[in-house]
């Protein structure tokens, strides 16, 4: 999983991902999508919780349209639906994915971010989807997910504009969960990593699979899943130890 362009540092329960490509603001190629996906299909061992951050300044500044290639419709359909499979094993994969955003927070860095669980703003930080000001379309799952977190109606004015929204205002609508000072994402991200790792495996795999799953559902789809994911956490030895702690008065310790 060795890449110059996406280096990765594991710490006990805890792996910290760092986008680098100097001068480039960190966009996206295709060497650091398939980075992204080798370590999310093959994560090391005993790693319950990822930090994905940029460098130099920026998060991901969205494709590298200096290295885009002419592709025929066909082609550009595959390479979407590459994007799609990537993306949904960082939210649907099993582990818990914070961010730290700063900078460029553009296009293709937009929709990473927002396939990540608990996104962390710095005041450099800017979101912005301007495909519709270069003549194309979003293409890594920004409609499922950009256009969920805002909704589909700001996000429509938000493309056909180029607008672009800062830190402050990124919290505001949802892009962002935490805004904090420069330079202090990646310790609060840490701090958060450190509490969601302490939870219980099977209560954070069961969060992450099924509440964006239930708010795609009818009502009562919704809540009979809801059952079964609670019947599921609540027979665990976790969840044993969790009562025990509450009844002693101690913090609990899961597997």
């Amino acid at each position: 999983m060795k890449s110059d362009i996406l280096k990765i540092e594991v710490e006990g329960l805890i792996a910290t991902l760092t986008i680098f490509r100097p001068g480039k603001r960190n966009a996206m190629c295709d060497a650091l999508l398939d980075a992204i996906d080798g370590f999310f299909s093959a994560p090391p061992e005993g790693v319950r919780v990822v930090i994905i951050k940029g460098s130099e300044g920026h998060f991901c500044s969205g494709l590298d349209l200096s290295e885009h290639v002419h592709r025929s419709s066909e082609e550009n359909l595959f390479h979407s639906r590459k994007w799609h499979r990537v993306m949904e094993k960082i939210q649907f994969g099993g582990l818990t994915v914070v961010s730290v955003l700063f900078g460029a927070v553009i296009g293709g860095g937009l929709e990473l971010a927002a396939s990540t669980h608990v996104r962390i703003a710095e005041p450099s930080a800017i979101f912005q989807l301007p495909e519709g000001r270069r003549g194309i379309f979003v293409g890594g799952g920004a409609t499922a997910r950009v256009g969920r977190l805002i909704g589909p109606d700001r996000m429509t004015e938000m493309m056909l504009t180029g607008r672009k929204y800062d830190a402050e205002q990124g919290l505001a609508l949802g892009l962002a969960h935490y805004s904090v000072g420069e330079g202090e994402g990646l310790r609060l991200a840490q701090e958060l990593a450190g509490k969601i790792s302490r939870n219980a495996p099977m209560s954070n795999y069961l969060m992450i699979q099924a509440i964006p799953r239930i708010t795609d559902m009818s009502q009562g789809d919704g809540l009979f899943v809801e059952s079964i994911a609670a019947a599921l956490s609540q027979t665990t030895t976790d969840s044993e130890e969790g009562l025990r702690a509450f009844l002693e008065k101690r913090a609990p310790v899961f597997r």
